[in-house]
């Protein structure tokens, strides 16, 4: 039914010079979907893309549209049902699926993407995909929004924590390009209702937009549709309304083994990746077209992987591309013809870039773990041994054991001010996520082990995490990590709160006070009421 709908909407009345568009034509509620224990797909609706957090609640509710939302939200606030919000399924701790969830609402079949005339902004609904937003962004319009690679992420929780993407360096995050949103929250009263929150400074729910922009889900309400905008866009056409991604890239995946990159030449190439970020993370950098990722697997996978891709329409693509690799590898040994590149289609690289790394994006069978870095400096010649030991340990193996170096970070990110949207990462050079992906339960202690391990050596000066300072510019709420709440291995004497949100916290927990009084809506690392 609901897949029916999304072809009408993408077929439905056709686009003058691509530039007017009807809006989505009104469709008709299926109603609320109630999906209990002793349905077969209870177990299937339980359960996110990380196997390591299952629910046992009384229902999953799949909603068709807002009103579902409003009414399955009335109904647990009556009946004081504690409750979580999936969209896409990809969080990787247990902010929805909860052993103390009794309610899980599922926005899933809300996925309709459409333009909105009245808005004069692209509608998507919670449970749109990235590759389906992408899709069909770029093959009606020409049009996207900058986010990540992996095509089966929510658009719901990766647009409120920020958003990343290998397009973020020349357009900014995903949330940059947020202008409303429309969310079911609920009053001190006990009623559920829905609003509306933009962009503009007049209007009165301004400060819910503002939290709903970097301040990650399940915190103030269920999103049940963004309108997506950038704030330089003019006019009335679609075409201009969101950032137009580069026809063609060049990509350039290569593989070093690590049999040809002895430590000395490790420990250089990774504070070359660091030192190049650093020297080119100002918006006005002629490399904001170019985003690299350096894979720093466990030593069972053989050696590190370089993946990097720069718009082909810019002049200069392929010099730029080679002047940024020559810088990466240079004093290691390696030759850059060792690093191939091709020109794809953009939409083709899209696809081939998230579905080339299954263990650490798509795999859904797999349990999994991450810790995140915002990096302002390289790591030092201490951490960078510290990654490097960790990597050869002969006491532990685990392909999937990795350390991911993102380019994505910086030139556009950081034109906005750190306060001008919860999002507060605007001086950042580089992400680091240091990830773990397995099968077996009876592992969990040995791979969440090594990953605690590695992470508390590398930031062992800083109490064991990236506290906000000269060299670092702490954690990424979409990357959350139960670790950061416990003073056993978050020894910074910083709270959480201050490594997601940095100063924006105290703000954070305004709107939380204004928009969820009672608390309804919370999970194990939300925002809290002010005190």
């Amino acid at each position: 039914m609901n897949e029916s709908h999304g072809q009408q909407i993408l077929d439905g009345g056709e686009a003058v010079d691509g530039d007017t568009t009807p809006s989505a034509p009104p469709i008709p509620s299926g109603g609320t979907i109630t999906v209990t224990p002793g349905n077969p797909r209870f177990k299937e609706l339980t359960v996110g893309n990380n196997q390591r957090w299952v629910a046992a609640p009384e229902s999953v509710q799949i909603a068709g549209d807002a009103d579902d939302v409003l009414r399955i939200v009335q109904k647990a606030v009556r009946g004081g049902k504690r409750v979580s919000v999936r969209g896409g399924g990809h969080c990787y701790a247990d902010f929805v699926y909860s052993t103390s969830t009794e309610v899980i609402i599922d926005t899933s079949a809300m996925n309709r993407i459409y333009w909105d005339p009245a808005q004069n902004a692209f509608a998507v609904e919670p449970g749109a995909e990235l590759g389906r937003v992408y899709e069909v962004l770029y093959r009606r319009w020409g049009v996207t929004v900058p986010g990540g690679v992996c095509p089966f992420v929510g658009i719901a929780g990766h647009a409120t924590g920020g958003g990343y993407g290998l397009l973020s360096r020349k357009f900014g995050v995903v949330a940059d390009h947020i202008a409303a949103v429309e969310m079911v929250v609920v009053n001190s009263l006990g009623h559920a209702r829905l609003v509306t929150a933009s962009r503009r400074p007049s209007d009165p729910n301004h400060d819910l937009w503002w939290a709903v922009c970097g301040g990650g889900g399940g915190n103030f309400g269920v999103i049940t549709k963004y309108w997506f905008r950038s704030a330089d866009a003019a006019g009335t056409s679609p075409r201009e309304a969101l950032p137009n991604p580069p026809s063609q890239v060049i990509v350039s995946a290569g593989f070093i083994p690590y049999a040809r990159l002895p430590q000395d030449a490790f420990r250089t190439l990774i504070a070359n990746f660091g030192a190049w970020q650093t020297a080119n993370a100002s918006p006005a950098s002629p490399y904001t077209s170019l985003s690299g990722i350096v894979f720093v697997p466990h030593r069972a996978a053989g050696g590190l992987g370089l993946v990097t891709q720069i718009d082909a329409t810019v002049p200069g693509a392929t010099t730029l591309l080679d002047d940024y690799l020559t810088a990466l590898v240079r004093g290691t040994g390696i030759q850059t013809p060792t690093l191939p590149h091709r020109t794809l289609n953009w939409l083709a690289s899209t696809r081939y870039i998230g579905t080339s790394q299954p263990a650490l994006m798509t795999d859904p069978s797999e349990r999994s773990a991450v810790k995140s870095a915002y990096m302002r400096q390289p790591f030092t010649p201490r951490q960078i041994d510290a990654i490097y030991e960790n990597v050869m340990r002969t006491d532990y193996a685990n392909m999937s054991a990795t350390v991911q170096l993102t380019g994505v970070a910086g030139g556009k990110v950081n034109a906005v001010a750190p306060d001008a949207t919860a999002y507060s990462h605007r001086n950042a050079t580089y992400l680091a996520l240091f990830e773990n992906f397995w099968v077996p339960e009876s592992e969990d202690a040995q791979h969440i082990g090594w990953l605690r391990d590695i992470f508390g050596q590398v930031f062992a000066d800083t109490g064991g995490y990236p506290t906000p300072g000269a060299q670092a510019d702490g954690c990424y709420i979409n990357s959350p990590d139960p670790d950061i709440l416990d003073p056993a291995y978050n020894k910074s004497g910083v709270p959480w709160s201050t490594l997601y949100y940095g100063g924006n916290y105290p703000r954070l927990q305004r709107v939380k006070a204004k928009w969820d009084p009672t608390d309804f809506f919370r999970h194990s690392q939300s925002i809290a009421l002010p005190r």
